[in-house]
């Protein structure tokens, strides 16, 4: 039987609580694929796993998005081949060397993406692809607040947003991360650790304030988040980088101007394939246009799981980690 060497996660913790195994890989059922992996995506969602935010059954492997050579084919799989290339951004199990997944999980490359673009950002442009046209269809000629903007999230989004036509206001902690959403098509970095993002957003839009807040940081913004939006606005709590937000008043939402809030999931924008593939069609024919650019993040091997877990949670680290396996 084939063994596949994994990064387990045996007990929640921080970056060390990982344990290198030799697992033996399932036999293929007749709707899956064994799948080499050749890079494998790190994100943030990850460590809130490692960490126990989030529950999760255990012992498990983490990693949700990779890139890979497909190796066997069940049975009743047609649309897929051996040899072919192909990622996924939405199946827990990543960070290994090989695993069978079902073929309804994937989706093909392009010829014309390198496997570090695809796996430092397949789920992250995925992600933006749902928020800014799907969960709601951004407009030209409307402003969005982007939280992390230099982010892995960030730099998409802010791009897309500029191609979409809207005015992009961002957040970041530095002045070299808001030269680096400035690149990106953020319109108005803030550097929050200098300026109140809150006041420097009533300056921006001379007080009529914007019709979305994009928050992928949780506690530490979202409750200026909401005083940013106009009446009818959209509040769109995706993530927590810095914390669960604390517990919120719903009358709150309509003294602020009946505001709207969601706290989506890409999980449930890709719950079919024909969703997943068209995505990931929408995000990777705007990387091969070069309407969005990714720089890949720092490559780690899979045995260096903790250090790029460490590297992803540093804040003045730059760039997507990426697992390479051996």
């Amino acid at each position: 039987m084939q063994s596949s060497l994994c990064a387990v996660l045996n007990h929640t913790g921080s970056a060390d609580a990982f344990s290198l195994e030799e697992t033996p890989i399932k036999p293929l059922n007749a709707n899956e694929i064994l799948l080499k992996h050749t890079a494998i995506g790190v994100n943030f969602i990850d460590t809130y796993y490692r960490e126990g935010l989030y529950d999760i059954n255990l012992p498990c492997v983490l990693g949700d998005e990779a890139v890979g050579i497909i190796q066997q084919v069940g049975e009743s799989v047609s649309e897929f081949s051996v040899g072919q290339r192909v990622a996924y951004p939405t199946s827990k199990g990543a960070y290994c060397s090989m695993r069978t997944i079902s073929c309804d999980d994937i989706v093909s490359v392009p010829d014309t993406l390198d496997d570090l673009t695809v796996a430092a950002s397949l789920m992250r442009g995925m992600t933006v692809e749902y928020l800014l046209c799907r969960l709601y269809q951004l407009k030209a000629g409307e402003t969005v607040l982007i939280h992390a903007a230099a982010g892995g999230v960030g730099v998409i989004a802010c791009q897309w947003a500029k191609a979409i036509g809207a005015t992009v206001i961002g957040t970041v902690s530095s002045k070299l991360k808001a030269d680096i959403a400035r690149k990106n098509g953020c319109d108005y970095p803030i550097i929050y650790t200098e300026q109140n993002f809150y006041q420097e957003v009533l300056r921006i839009t001379n007080g009529k304030k914007v019709d979305v807040v994009y928050d992928s940081v949780g506690k530490d913004t979202f409750e200026q988040s909401l005083d940013c939006l106009r009446p009818r606005g959209l509040m769109v709590s995706y993530g927590n980088a810095s914390g669960k937000p604390d517990p919120l008043d719903v009358l709150s939402l309509s003294s602020r101007g009946s505001l709207f809030l969601t706290r989506p999931s890409l999980f449930h924008y890709t719950q079919d394939k024909e969703e997943l593939r068209a995505g990931a069609e929408h995000y990777f024919s705007l990387l091969e246009k070069g309407v969005i650019k990714i720089d890949a993040g720092k490559p780690f091997p899979l045995t260096q799981v903790a250090d790029a877990h460490r590297y992803l949670e540093d804040r003045n680290s730059l760039g997507t980690p990426v697992l390479i396996p051996s």
